[in-house]
């Protein structure tokens, strides 16, 4: 390589090395939200809601076709 290749080479990387290093944010850049810093998070374990079996009685329902009777059941609620 010759002294000319090595400065056209050299020339052409500089600007690449130059944007590629770290610096520091602008202000605009930076978003600061005061909220996030005071809070305490503060978990209860809690149980699970219990779900209950409940009776349905047997009862007459409505359908297209007429009424159908539909016998008892439990439901979990």
């Amino acid at each position: 390589m010759n002294i000319k290749q090595i400065l056209v080479s050299t020339a052409l990387l500089l600007p690449f090395t130059l944007t590629s290093i770290p610096s520091q944010a602008s202000a605009l850049e930076v978003i600061v939200n005061s909220h996030a810093h005071n809070t305490t998070v503060s978990k209860i374990a809690r149980k699970p809601p219990v779900k209950k079996k409940v009776l349905i009685p047997g009862h007459w329902e409505k359908t297209n076709h007429g009424r159908k009777w539909v016998p008892a059941h439990y439901v979990y609620r």
